[in-house]
């Protein structure tokens, strides 16, 4: 009969139990429960050794095991908790929970038999302690994915028991020490996703590895062939670790090798004959290098391959997807080569559920493919950039209606949709990407669960239907270059809760801007130019403080100049060029206003009066000092938001006017006065500072010219700012 276990050990474990809480977003696991709900006293007796997640050692009764991985615990672990009265354990699993961002606690390295510890997924952060790793009888070690943890690897002792190394995800960074060498018992070892760099240590060939995944570190470039004397691997991944060279054919020796990662690195050559003769793969990514020449035809019948990702490459030749054997594949990628990939000829061999499948340009042509019949598990479908033509078929718009998360069918010559629907069907879309075809009618309308959707450059007509208005986890909108006019919905304020592009430039939109920015908006670049809106700058605006890029430019906007948009702390993009733009432009309110500004276009409207001088001093963003030198930028044309890839470009080759500015550098004086730089102090201070300032003002050279046209943010040294606006733009105020 097996013992109780001790009452003490009964008791810490109720303590722990309620230092926490229990919270349904605490863990990920769908399957999660709260496992110390059964932790309970029943009368007198309180035999933990029944509770759930908990192990007890059969003859003394002792708690040895604790698995409280994915049960919704919530909260942090302080030094004095009870759960280090638990000194028998040997297995504590916590993984999968929410320690609130909160220290690992160094007392774990008192629990001195432990031998199994999983710390991951559960939003630990601090500083790792280095304890830990000495812990003598530890043979499993993961801390995976918790990214605020911070952390080194120590130096590494003969003797160590640690087979399981899972660092992943996480903030550690410095060198792996040549002494992990050491760790003669280290079977799987992974650090992906961290900050490591210096040289990948030549003694990991010591080792006994079958698991190694290094991606994703800052390491020292090197060739892979070092890999080859790691005969036991039976999983490699190194993405985006700097290698470079071939692919070694020494790797054709690792018989047990099922998983071979490599992609986006500076690989070349061709693919080495014996990875279509490797039966075992499981997955094959070499996606984003160099590789070229044909791909062999064995790879697409490797029979146990789950996933092959070759993109991103510079293969060349045609591709059958009637060839691919392994009934298991669900990750197909091919995009970015020069392929031409043909259907399945033959209607009794059937392909793969796939669940990933990248063709994107790889020269698919005529109709709608018709070997995605029956693709029914489709989660990622990307075809963009091929020249398939006509409407999207009614049989594609009803598979995979539960399961579709991106489609991307940019830069093809599509018309439409085959069959009229108010929403589209797949409900838990989340990218629509349908650019650069021929879509004409009304613009159609994505499900509510879309987050970013891109349908510019076609030949879509009528309004913006009100239902977009319900797309509320939007963060990307795009529907520039097309015909879609009448005005736009007031509703369209609900999405700026959510978004941080809205892109509806070159279209014949008309009447007020709405309105009706919402109190939270999250909104950080905003183009509406190339239309026929008017009316004033909706005060609303005001709301949306993360604003960087702001484009209203070729419009009928009837205001004065925007003064209260001085404020927003990350503008940094201001066009308002061809408008109706009057008045004059008064003094900035504060010294900070418009402080990040580094391109401003104020041409071709109604302003009067003269430019203040204070401006000028406000855009402390066009300049800056690096190392006591200036650095000088070409012209800046183009502007990155970052956390989306997504960038803007300014066309500047232009000469701009405002008839009703005055002063320099204008031709047209304010008033009476010299507002001309001598020459004895222009002689001097352009030979004490020549003239390379780093920042252009465009003018005319007639007329009554252009004020500030545009200023383009370029970089200068501080000192020469400070000359330049003391010696010769206070001149022009005179």
């Amino acid at each position: 009969m097996q013992p109780l276990c001790h009452d003490e050990e009964g008791y810490a474990l109720l303590q722990f139990k309620q230092s926490l809480v229990i919270n349904e977003s605490a863990s990920s696991d769908p399957s999660a429960y709260p496992k110390v709900a059964s932790w309970k006293v029943d009368g007198e007796s309180c035999d933990c050794c029944s509770w759930d997640g908990v192990e007890c050692d059969r003859d003394s009764g002792h708690v040895t095991g604790l698995d409280l991985s994915s049960s919704l615990l919530y909260g942090s672990i302080d030094s004095n908790s009870s759960l280090f009265h638990l000194v028998h354990l040997g297995r504590l699993n916590l993984a999968d929970n929410d320690f609130n961002n909160s220290k690992i606690p160094s007392e774990i390295r008192n629990l001195s038999r432990l031998f199994d510890l999983d710390l991951s997924f559960s939003s630990f952060s601090g500083e790792f302690p280095l304890g830990i790793f000495q812990l003598p009888n530890l043979r499993f070690l993961s801390i995976r994915f918790n990214p605020y943890l911070t952390g080194y690897l120590p130096e590494f002792h003969r003797g160590s028991q640690l087979e399981t190394l899972m660092l992943a995800g996480t903030n550690f960074s410095g060198k792996l020490p040549e002494s992990i060498g050491n760790l003669k018992s280290l079977k799987e070892f992974d650090v992906a996703e961290c900050y490591f760099s210096g040289k990948i240590p030549s003694t990991f060939v010591n080792l006994q590895l079958t698991y190694l995944s290094l991606s994703s570190n800052n390491f020292i470039s090197g060739t892979l062939h070092w890999l080859c004397n790691l005969t036991k691997l039976n999983y490699i991944a190194l993405n985006l670790t700097n290698s470079y060279g071939e692919i070694p054919s020494c790797l054709g020796n690792l018989t047990r090798l099922a998983v071979l990662r490599l992609s986006q690195n500076n690989l070349a050559g061709q693919i080495p004959s014996w990875i279509g003769n490797h039966t075992l793969f499981t997955s094959l990514m070499l996606g984003s290098n160099g590789l070229h020449g044909p791909i062999p035809e064995s790879i697409f019948r490797l029979p146990n391959l789950e996933a092959l990702d070759l993109e991103d490459n510079l293969f060349r030749g045609t591709v059958n997807v009637g060839l691919l054997s392994s009934r298991s594949l669900v990750s197909f990628q091919l995009n970015g080569n020069n392929l031409s990939v043909i259907g399945n000829s033959n209607d009794s061999v059937a392909l793969p559920k796939f669940r990933i499948l990248g063709l994107g340009g790889c020269n698919l042509s005529g109709e709608f493919p018709s070997f995605l019949h029956g693709q029914n598990q489709l989660e990622f479908v990307e075809l963009g950039g091929n020249k398939i033509e006509g409407h999207i078929p009614k049989w594609f718009m009803n598979l995979a209606t539960e399961t579709l998360l991106h489609l991307d069918l940019f830069g093809n010559f599509l018309t439409g949709f085959e069959q009229s629907v108010d929403i589209l069907p797949w409900n838990k879309l989340r990218y629509l990407r349908l650019s650069g075809n021929k879509l004409e009618g009304a613009l159609p309308i994505p499900p509510r669960s879309t987050i970013i959707y891109i349908v510019s450059d076609n030949r879509l007509t009528g309004e913006i239907p009100p239902a977009i208005c319900n797309l509320t986890s939007l963060v990307i909108l795009q529907l520039s270059n097309n015909i879609l006019n009448s005005k736009l919905p007031q509703c369209l304020g609900n999405i700026s809760n959510s978004a941080s592009v809205l892109d509806l430039r070159n279209n014949s939109f008309s009447g007020d801007i709405p309105d009706a920015f919402s109190s939270n908006c999250t909104l950080r670049a905003i183009d509406m130019s190339q239309n026929q809106l008017e009316g004033k700058i909706p005060r609303s605006l005001a709301n949306c403080t993360k604003l960087e890029i702001l484009n209203i430019e070729k419009n009928k906007i009837n205001d004065v100049f925007p003064s209260w948009l001085g404020i927003f702390p990350k503008l940094r993009v201001l066009i308002l060029r061809s408008n109706r733009l009057h008045g004059m432009i008064g003094k900035p309110r504060a010294n900070f206003d418009f402080q990040r500004l580094q391109i401003v276009d104020l041409s071709d409207n109604y302003f009067l009066g003269k430019l203040p001088l204070e401006y000028f001093r406000n855009w402390t963003a066009m300049k800056t000092i690096y190392k006591e030198r200036p650095l000088y930028m070409q012209v800046v044309s183009s502007f990155q938001l970052p956390g989306f890839g997504m960038t803007y470009h300014f066309d500047y080759s232009m000469t701009i006017t405002n008839k009703g500015l005055c002063g320099k550098p204008l031709s047209r004086k304010c008033g009476n006065g010299d507002d001309t730089l001598p020459a004895a102090k222009r002689d001097e201070g352009w030979a004490a500072y020549p003239l390379e300032f780093g920042w252009k003002v465009v003018v005319t050279g007639y007329a009554s010219g252009l004020v500030i046209g545009v200023i383009l943010g370029c970089v200068m040294d501080t000192r020469k700012y400070e000359w330049l606006v003391k010696n010769y733009f206070a001149r022009w105020q005179r």
